[in-house]
Order: structure tokens, then C-alpha cells, then sequence
């Protein structure tokens, strides 16, 4: 008795051998395995062999499997019908020995499937899950032994296999659906939630699939925010702005601002003894690169590279100036903001008191909501990125430049407190507490008074 349970037991480790096998070869990385063939692992390499030939493989641990259970309950019922009959027959059942060891059997068979289940299915399963690599280079040797065993039945299981399914228009040796930007990005994802990648990765992953989906247009900096060198100004107008802008390139504008008669270089400028007019415009002027403003962003970032321009002027379909972009811009959108030692950030939201702050106009909405720990309403059909965009889709239309109001919400208050050029540049917004259902129902009651004084 106690030699057939040692080899139900051994049985049973077989089928889980097979198992776990069979999930951790389907889940190991055929790229690490590639890199690991490549520094000469012969486990490796057995692996690669079997990934190549999934019909093969999967006939291999099929045979394994079915060999192992089949024993099993062959043996099982071999070894314990007889005796569990015997036991029951001395306990009085009025019931004959060929009824017995029917229901024998059948018990047997189900004792039998419950511990092939757990002990040599879902566990071996879950570990070969967890721990897929290690399983699979373990087990390559002995999948290998078995392949060759049993040659003559995996070349004609596999055979069969593969014949039914090409006469159902399925490629056996198909590969399956590759990876999608999509599968990343959600890997991506859930490795966050989970520690494993940091949050700063999981966003630059995002911002590179985002990259090509952005526009120049998106990206530049507007027009009316570009510091813009004019033809008319006089030389020393141009070295007091180049001095004061700190910036590398200038758009030079000649009758107006959508007419662009080139970029000055500072590089080339400071390197002039004579900074006359005629002397910049040969020695520090070159053609500007126009690009319109619906450009995918990674393709103006491919062609900066292979012509090594790294400014542009954006135009818009009319053929008038949107703003400039710079290879530095472009960069950004895929690591985020760049602030240089020198450089403040243009877009601040300064804390004031509790619940105040001061805000640019040109903040985006999202650093808004997160520095307030507030979300922002949007009905279906407004779009706006930045919170001066926000603040004027509260009012029928803007006031003009040099005036002051203020808007609330049911968040919060807003001081609009500076425009220009038709743009809220800076704003004080003060969140609002909420109220006590109490607090509500007696300001309610106070003006049901109010009306019936009025009366």
C-alpha cells in the first residue's frame, strides 16, 4: 500500500513538472531568451527551439501530461479498489462486490483528480507564473528528453494538429498578434501602480507614444510670448533686447510680424567686432525654416535632426506667423519642462495664504488641478489647456486690456488682475469652503425672509 501511494505521489510531480512547464515556456520573454542564447546558454537555446515550433511543444507536454494522469488513475484503481471494497464489504453494505468497486473507482477517480488538480495543476501553475524564466531554463532538459522519447506520437500529434488548423485558415507556426503601443503604455501603467516602474518612467513612456500625435502648433511658443527682433528697430535696440531676452535665435521681421526675413544667430552675433545692420544681416542671419502648424511634432523633430536646424518659424494655413519652435521645445514634450539655472518657470502658481494662490494664465490646467487638488468641470464641447483659457470659458467675452473682475464658482473665486493683448496674464484664485447643509438651509432661510420683508 504505502509503495502505491509513493508512486500516486510521484505521478502527481510529474504532471506538475509538465505543468508548470508548459505556462512558464508560453510566458518567458523571447527576447531575454535570445539575449541569454546569444551569451551561450545551451538551456536557452533549447527553449528558442521549442518557442519556434509551438504545435511540437505543446504535443510534447501533452504527451507528458495525459501519460502521467493516465497511470495514475489506472494504478489508483489497480491498487485501491480492491482494498477499499474489502473494507467496505467487512462494514456490513448489502450491496455486492461489483457495485462496490464501481463506486470505488469512481470515489478513487475523484480523491484522485482533486490532488492532480491542486497539487499537480494550479499550484505548479501560479509558481511557474511567478517565477517564469527560472521554471522554463529548469525544465529544458527534461522537455527535450521527452520530445525525443516520444518522437514517433508528437510527430503525429503535431501533424494532426496542424493540418486541422490550416484547414481552418490558421497558420500553426503564426506568431500570434504583436505587441501594440496600447499593451505597452497599459504594462506601463500597471508597472506604476505596482512600484516596479517609477511614476516619472510610466509619463515618459505615455509622452513618447503621445509625441506623434502632438502638433507643432501645440508645441510652439505663441506669437504674441516671442521675443521678436524688428527691421525698423535700430542696432542698439536689437543688442539691448538680445542682452535682456537671453536667447539663442531671434525671428527678424521685416514690414510686419508675419513677414520673416530671417533668424539671428547670437552665437554668430556675439562673435562680430562690427555689429552694424548689413554686417549682422550677412555674417549672423540665415533663412528661417517655415513649418505649418499641423505638423506632427515628430516629424519636425526628424527632420531638425538630419538638417541640424533647431529653430523654426510656425505658420499657420494662411501662410501668417503662429509663434517659433525650437528643437529644446520639442524635447519637452516628451521629458517634460526644462527650466535652465537662469530661467524662472513662466508659468508659476504661487501660494499666497491658505486656499489663495496667484496664477500665470498660461499655467496648464492640469498643474492648476493638481496644485489645488481641485478638478476642473469641462462639458463635452469646450477644449482648453491652459486656466486663462478656463477663465474665459466663465464669461460671454473678454474685457479689454488693462481692466480687472472677478468670476466664482462653486469651487472657488477668481481676481482677474492683469490682461493683455486680449490674454489673462495673471490671476488670484481663492478656493472656497464648503458649506454645511446647515450653514446652506439658513442662508436659504434668510433670503425666503428678505423677499417676504420686500412684499
Amino acid at each position: 500500500m504505502l509503495g502505491s501511494i509513493i508512486l500516486q505521489i510521484v505521478l502527481i510531480f510529474f504532471n506538475a513538472i509538465f505543468a508548470s512547464a508548459e505556462i512558464a515556456v508560453i510566458s518567458t520573454n523571447e527576447r531575454k531568451l535570445q539575449k541569454l542564447a546569444k551569451s551561450g546558454d545551451k538551456r536557452a537555446n533549447r527553449l528558442l527551439k521549442l518557442k519556434d515550433q509551438p504545435s511540437k511543444f505543446l504535443s510534447t507536454i501533452q504527451v507528458a501530461i495525459t501519460l502521467a494522469g493516465f497511470l495514475g488513475s489506472a494504478f489508483a484503481a489497480e491498487n485501491f479498489a480492491g482494498p477499499l471494497v474489502d473494507v467496505l464489504v467487512n462494514t456490513g453494505i448489502p450491496l455486492s462486490r461489483g457495485i462496490l468497486h464501481s463506486i470505488c473507482v469512481v470515489l478513487i477517480t475523484i480523491i484522485l483528480a482533486y490532488f492532480n488538480i491542486v497539487f499537480g495543476e494550479l499550484i505548479p501553475k501560479h509558481i511557474a507564473m511567478k517565477r517564469a524564466e527560472k521554471t522554463a531554463l529548469g525544465v529544458s532538459g527534461l522537455l527535450r528528453v521527452v520530445s525525443v522519447i516520444f518522437a514517433p506520437i508528437v510527430w503525429l500529434l503535431t501533424a494532426s494538429t496542424n493540418g486541422l488548423l490550416r484547414l481552418m485558415g490558421i497558420n500553426p507556426n503564426d506568431e500570434g498578434e504583436e505587441v501594440t503601443e496600447e499593451d505597452i503604455v497599459m504594462m506601463a501603467e500597471a508597472g506604476s501602480e505596482k512600484g516596479s516602474i517609477e511614476t516619472e518612467e510610466n509619463e515618459l513612456i505615455k509622452n513618447i507614444f503621445d509625441f506623434k500625435e502632438q502638433t507643432v502648433g501645440e508645441a510652439c511658443t505663441h506669437r504674441k510670448d516671442a521675443d521678436l527682433l524688428f527691421m525698423q528697430e535700430s542696432d542698439l535696440e536689437w543688442s539691448q533686447k538680445i542682452k535682456e531676452t537671453h536667447h539663442t535665435y531671434y525671428p527678424i521681421c521685416g514690414k510686419n510680424i508675419d513677414d520673416i526675413v530671417g533668424v539671428l544667430n547670437t552665437k554668430d552675433y556675439f562673435r562680430l567686432e562690427n555689429t552694424s545692420r548689413k554686417n549682422v544681416m550677412e555674417k549672423a542671419v540665415s533663412p528661417a525654416l517655415f513649418v505649418a502648424e499641423t505638423t506632427p511634432a515628430n516629424m519636425l523633430f526628424s527632420k531638425m535632426k538630419s538638417t541640424r536646424e533647431y529653430f523654426a518659424v510656425v505658420v499657420d494655413e494662411y501662410g501668417g506667423v503662429s509663434g517659433i519652435i525650437t528643437l529644446h521645445d520639442l524635447i519637452e514634450l516628451i521629458v517634460g519642462d526644462l527650466i535652465e539655472k537662469d530661467e524662472q518657470a513662466d508659468y508659476e502658481i504661487i501660494p499666497l495664504e491658505e486656499n489663495k494662490w496667484q496664477i500665470n494664465g498660461l499655467a496648464p490646467i492640469d498643474e492648476v488641478e493638481e496644485t489645488l487638488k481641485i478638478k476642473i468641470p469641462k462639458n463635452e464641447n469646450e477644449y482648453f489647456e491652459t486656466f486663462s483659457g478656463y477663465v474665459s470659458s466663465l464669461i460671454d467675452s473678454l474685457p479689454e486690456d488693462g481692466t480687472t473682475f472677478e468670476v466664482s464658482t462653486d469651487q472657488m473665486k477668481i481676481e482677474v488682475l492683469n490682461i493683455e493683448e486680449r490674454c489673462i496674464n495673471k490671476v488670484v484664485v481663492t478656493l472656497l469652503k464648503e458649506e454645511s447643509k446647515e450653514e446652506q438651509e439658513d442662508k436659504d432661510k434668510d433670503k425666503d425672509k428678505d423677499k417676504d420683508k420686500e412684499k
